[in-house]
């Protein structure tokens, strides 16, 4: 009697727990286990096969590249607790501030810079929340436009190097994370300047939704206001940058890179008067959540990998995801689906540890078969690490935009959860729209054009361009 139908009701089993809410780890976890044990019952795996589990976590604990998370995670937070970001913000709104929408372009960078750091969409959307839309309420911009720039800029950590989501994802798909940062970057920048033009032409065509600051708001003599940029502005730009062309250049990994941006925040917060015992603490408290948040779900879905294997699961997946209809393009769109729908429910880590290790089999052998039998295992290699390169781009924009689609965008509740009584939900959901389609456009030019992710990858490594 076959029993193959064990690994997708393993699969629905999984997804029926997090649906009743429990703790994702946990759901995954418990699901192994249970399985595994029936698994074992029925004769479909060996008496001794859980005991494979502990290798696999000390081989999740050997990664070097993961390494890198907790770096990050720092580094995003200790810009936040110790507000240098909050000063950032006043600065650019300063600079901006005789232009039309120019707090809303400050919240856009500022966003920006805050999610690349941490890459968690919670701790961006909530501190730019707490922080700008007050602001940006009490000088007269519209609630829609306002509410709107904050959840935007708040879910750009998912694509912006660096980034934890990227570091994660370069580590599921088996990729370099140093490329995968490199070739989101023209697609990140993309989607903030198309999110700023959207500010400009908005506060140029209805001036009363985003007004400039008042006269005695922004004027401050050019010797305050350059000390200002100096103290204020650049070094937590050149930061990130320094961060950035480490790793761009090849001077440091990203977990080095991480851990030296770590240090620079440090030394940054200390230059301000900002580092205490509080604010370290909270610092260290937002890391060590976050980072355990993220070991725990990637123990759990080692676990659930691990019999989902052994009862054939993986096997099911692949020759479903590799025959349906239009080869790559039907996979792309089945898969965009999967995860933009799963994206409404659970944050991107669980969708990471939970979809992309079946998802990436597929990508190779529907690769391969494009190829045929006539190419070099070389070229087939590295045809798979381009469009895993590509994939995991489009992947990090698809996110981007299901963290912000209503009903169910995780981005939305959280600024629910710290606007003010006077912001309806409504305007929240309004606010949403224009960027939402904005995303969707960037989206689009990316699938569309290849070229836009390995451009950079191809400066660095003269990679080629692998497209659907």
């Amino acid at each position: 009697m076959s029993y193959d139908w064990l690994g997708l009701g393993m699969f629905g089993g999984a997804l029926l727990l997090l649906s009743l809410g429990y703790p994702v780890a946990f759901a995954l976890g418990g699901t192994a286990i249970l399985f595994g044990f029936l698994g074992i019952g029925v004769g479909e795996l060996s008496p001794n096969f859980l005991g494979n589990f502990p290798l696999r976590v000390f081989n999740i604990m050997s990664n070097y590249t993961l390494l890198a998370i907790p770096y990050f995670i720092f580094l995003g937070s200790m810009l936040e607790k110790t507000g240098i970001a909050e000063r950032l913000l006043e600065t650019m709104g300063i600079l901006f501030g005789r232009v039309r929408g120019g707090l809303a372009l400050a919240v856009v960078f500022v966003g920006a810079l805050l999610a690349a750091s941490t890459g968690v969409v919670a701790a961006t959307v909530v501190a730019m929340g707490l922080i700008s839309l007050p602001i940006m309420l009490r000088y007269g911009y519209s609630k829609e436009l306002a509410t709107g720039v904050i959840v935007a800029s708040g879910t750009l950590g998912q694509i912006i190097p660096p980034s934890v989501v990227l570091v994660v994802l370069g580590d599921q798909l088996g990729i370099s994370v140093g490329d995968l940062f490199l070739g989101s970057l023209i697609p990140g920048l993309m989607m903030t300047g198309a999110f700023a033009l959207h500010v400009l032409i908005s506060a140029w065509l209805r001036p009363d939704i985003a007004p400039a600051l008042p006269a005695e708001v922004r004027e401050i003599g050019g010797k305050a206001l350059g000390k200002r940029v100096l103290t204020v502005m650049i070094p937590p730009l050149l930061l990130i940058f320094l961060v950035l062309g480490s790793i761009f250049f090849g001077v440091a990994t990203p977990t080095e890179a991480g851990a030296v941006g770590s240090v620079g925040a440090i030394v940054l917060a200390a230059l301000n008067r900002q580092l205490n015992w509080t604010a370290l603490k909270q610092v260290c408290d937002a890391t060590l959540r976050i980072t355990s948040m993220v070991m725990f779900i990637l123990i759990g879905s080692t676990a659930f990998s691990l019999v989902f294997r052994g009862l054939h699961g993986d096997r099911l997946m692949l020759e479903l995801l590799t025959n349906l209809p239009g080869g790559q393009w039907g996979f792309l769109i089945f898969s965009m689906l999967a995860v933009f729908i799963l994206g409404f429910f659970i944050d991107f880590f669980e969708i990471a540890f939970i979809l992309i290790p079946i998802f990436v089999p597929a990508i190779k052998a529907l690769v391969q078969q494009q190829m045929g039998s006539d190419a070099s295992i070389a070229e087939v290699d590295k045809a798979i690490q381009d469009y895993l390169l590509w994939y995991g781009v489009v992947l990090g924009a698809n996110l981007q935009t299901s963290f912000l689609t209503p009903p169910f965008g995780f981005a939305l509740f959280y600024l629910r959860g710290v606007a003010p009584a006077e912001i309806k939900t409504e305007d929240i959901y309004r606010g949403a729209i224009p960027f939402i389609l904005l995303q969707l456009l960037v989206l689009v030019l990316i699938i569309a054009f290849p070229e836009i992710v390995h451009f950079l990858p191809s400066l660095s490594q003269g990679s080629g361009v692998a497209s659907p």
